[in-house]
Protein backbone atom coordinates (compact mmCIF):
# COMPACT_ATOMS: atom_id res chain seq x y z
CA UNK A 1 0.00 0.00 0.00
CA UNK A 2 2.91 2.82 0.67
CA UNK A 3 4.48 1.96 -2.65
CA UNK A 4 0.72 3.14 -4.50
CA UNK A 5 1.69 7.21 -4.05
CA UNK A 6 5.37 6.71 -5.22
CA UNK A 7 4.50 4.76 -8.31
CA UNK A 8 1.92 6.65 -9.49
CA UNK A 9 4.13 9.92 -8.94
CA UNK A 10 6.56 7.99 -11.43
CA UNK A 11 3.87 7.12 -13.73
CA UNK A 12 2.33 10.67 -13.95
CA UNK A 13 5.90 11.67 -14.63
CA UNK A 14 5.86 14.16 -11.92
CA UNK A 15 9.08 13.04 -11.36
CA UNK A 16 12.06 15.22 -13.13
CA UNK A 17 14.56 13.79 -15.03
CA UNK A 18 12.46 10.42 -15.82
CA UNK A 19 11.77 10.41 -19.54
CA UNK A 20 8.37 10.20 -21.28
CA UNK A 21 9.04 6.48 -22.55
CA UNK A 22 9.87 5.04 -19.22
CA UNK A 23 6.85 6.48 -17.67
CA UNK A 24 4.54 3.97 -19.38
CA UNK A 25 6.61 0.86 -18.17
CA UNK A 26 5.55 2.72 -14.78
CA UNK A 27 2.34 2.92 -15.69
CA UNK A 28 1.85 -1.45 -16.44
CA UNK A 29 4.26 -1.35 -13.09
CA UNK A 30 0.89 0.88 -11.24
CA UNK A 31 -1.71 -1.27 -12.95
CA UNK A 32 0.09 -4.37 -12.12
CA UNK A 33 0.75 -3.04 -8.38
CA UNK A 34 -3.17 -2.14 -7.78
CA UNK A 35 -3.97 -5.51 -9.61
CA UNK A 36 -1.93 -6.97 -6.31
CA UNK A 37 -3.18 -4.98 -3.99
CA UNK A 38 -6.49 -5.91 -4.58
CA UNK A 39 -6.08 -9.66 -4.89
CA UNK A 40 -4.38 -8.88 -1.13
CA UNK A 41 -7.49 -7.33 0.50
CA UNK A 42 -9.88 -10.06 -1.55
CA UNK A 43 -7.58 -12.58 -0.12
CA UNK A 44 -8.01 -10.62 3.13
CA UNK A 45 -11.70 -10.55 3.52
CA UNK A 46 -12.00 -14.44 2.08
CA UNK A 47 -9.59 -15.39 5.12
CA UNK A 48 -11.69 -12.78 7.36
CA UNK A 49 -14.90 -14.86 6.55
CA UNK A 50 -13.08 -18.49 6.99
CA UNK A 51 -12.23 -17.51 10.50
CA UNK A 52 -15.76 -15.71 11.21
CA UNK A 53 -17.38 -19.29 10.32
CA UNK A 54 -14.98 -21.17 11.87
CA UNK A 55 -15.65 -18.80 15.32
CA UNK A 56 -19.38 -19.67 14.67
CA UNK A 57 -19.14 -23.38 14.50
CA UNK A 58 -17.06 -23.32 17.52
CA UNK A 59 -19.30 -21.56 19.68
CA UNK A 60 -22.40 -23.50 18.06
CA UNK A 61 -20.60 -26.62 19.42
CA UNK A 62 -19.92 -25.43 23.27
CA UNK A 63 -23.53 -24.46 23.06
CA UNK A 64 -24.83 -28.00 22.58
CA UNK A 65 -22.07 -29.41 25.25
CA UNK A 66 -22.95 -26.47 27.46
CA UNK A 67 -26.94 -27.63 26.73
CA UNK A 68 -25.64 -31.33 27.10
CA UNK A 69 -24.38 -30.82 30.63
CA UNK A 70 -26.79 -28.79 32.25
CA UNK A 71 -29.14 -31.70 31.18
CA UNK A 72 -26.90 -33.93 33.12
CA UNK A 73 -27.15 -32.00 36.18
CA UNK A 74 -30.37 -31.62 36.25
CA UNK A 75 -30.91 -35.43 35.90
CA UNK A 76 -28.88 -35.56 39.02
CA UNK A 77 -30.84 -32.67 41.02
CA UNK A 78 -33.51 -34.36 40.86
CA UNK A 79 -32.72 -37.55 43.28
CA UNK A 80 -30.25 -35.43 45.32
CA UNK A 81 -33.54 -33.13 46.50
CA UNK A 82 -35.26 -35.99 47.02
CA UNK A 83 -32.80 -37.63 49.28
CA UNK A 84 -31.87 -34.25 51.39
CA UNK A 85 -35.02 -33.84 52.07
CA UNK A 86 -35.48 -37.56 53.24
CA UNK A 87 -31.77 -37.62 55.39
CA UNK A 88 -32.81 -34.79 57.96
CA UNK A 89 -34.22 -37.17 60.10
CA UNK A 90 -37.38 -35.33 61.16
CA UNK A 91 -39.42 -36.95 63.44
CA UNK A 92 -42.83 -36.50 61.88
CA UNK A 93 -42.58 -37.58 58.29
CA UNK A 94 -45.49 -40.07 57.57
CA UNK A 95 -43.65 -41.96 55.32
CA UNK A 96 -41.34 -43.04 57.71
CA UNK A 97 -44.07 -44.85 59.61
CA UNK A 98 -45.63 -46.52 56.68
CA UNK A 99 -43.67 -49.71 55.51
CA UNK A 100 -44.29 -48.74 51.86
CA UNK A 101 -42.68 -45.62 52.51
CA UNK A 102 -38.91 -46.35 51.22
CA UNK A 103 -40.38 -47.99 48.11
CA UNK A 104 -42.47 -44.83 47.51
CA UNK A 105 -39.79 -42.63 47.55
CA UNK A 106 -37.43 -44.53 45.08
CA UNK A 107 -40.70 -44.77 42.48
CA UNK A 108 -40.74 -41.18 43.11
CA UNK A 109 -37.17 -40.82 42.07
CA UNK A 110 -37.20 -42.77 39.46
CA UNK A 111 -40.50 -41.22 37.79
CA UNK A 112 -39.70 -37.77 38.53
CA UNK A 113 -35.75 -38.50 36.82
CA UNK A 114 -37.70 -40.05 33.88
CA UNK A 115 -39.85 -37.35 33.58
CA UNK A 116 -36.74 -34.81 33.56
CA UNK A 117 -35.31 -37.45 30.99
CA UNK A 118 -38.11 -37.76 28.27
CA UNK A 119 -38.16 -33.83 28.49
CA UNK A 120 -34.65 -33.45 27.95
CA UNK A 121 -34.85 -36.19 24.94
CA UNK A 122 -37.97 -34.59 23.48
CA UNK A 123 -36.09 -30.84 23.41
CA UNK A 124 -33.13 -32.07 22.46
CA UNK A 125 -30.73 -31.84 25.05
CA UNK A 126 -29.96 -34.93 25.89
Amino acid sequence: MPLTTSLQGLSDNNVPGIPPKVATYFRDVTDHHQRVIEQILSFDELITGMLTAGIAQLGVRQNADMRRISAWAALVAVPTMIVGIHGMNFEHMPELASPYGYPAVWLVMITACTAVYRALRRNKWL
